[in-house]
């Protein structure tokens, strides 16, 4: 863990990385944040090097890039082991995500993403050969996500 504490400048390009880190440039959040654009720019690099901004990445809408079903299957693997497996979940073909769950018996969450059923299938057997218990299964029909509210100033929340 980091001992980089993040003050309200940090938030703020926190803020404005969450929105669109692709289109926004260092000049406009330092617009937002009353920082001139080397200093957003020094920041954020600081941001990365101490691992709060892990990356970069694509919002993907696996639904309309040809794989329809998003599946969530709460797994339950041996607690010593279940940090050490995540990488070799996320090595398995299909799997796009795994979160590691620290409560309840349940405590690893996998999502998958295929075009059928019988991608799905596969991915469950693969878990249960690794040691995991698969618990549960939900089908996904959307997942929205949005910034964290407390990295945004009070302005741009409409609080006064």
């Amino acid at each position: 863990m980091s001992d980089y504490e993040i003050d309200d400048t940090d938030r703020e390009i926190l803020y404005a990385l969450q929105e669109d880190a692709r289109d926004l440039s260092s000049g406009e959040i330092a617009e937002r944040t009353e920082a001139s654009s080397s200093t957003v720019r020094k920041r954020i690099q600081r941001l990365e090097s101490e691992g709060i901004v892990k990356g970069y990445s694509a919002d993907v809408d696996y639904q309309k890039s040809g794989y329809p079903l998003r599946m969530l299957l709460f797994c339950t693997a041996p607690i010593p082991e279940r940090g050490d497996l995540i990488d070799d979940v996320l090595g398995i073909p299909g799997v796009v995500s795994v979160q590691e769950l620290v409560t309840g018996e349940q405590n690893l969450l996998v999502t998958a993403v295929g075009e059928s059923d019988s991608d799905i299938t596969p991915i469950a057997q693969e878990l249960f050969d690794m040691g995991l218990t698969v618990a549960d299964e939900v089908l996904v029909r959307s997942h929205e996500t949005t910034p964290f509210e407390k990295f945004s100033s009070q302005d741009e929340r409409g609080d006064e």
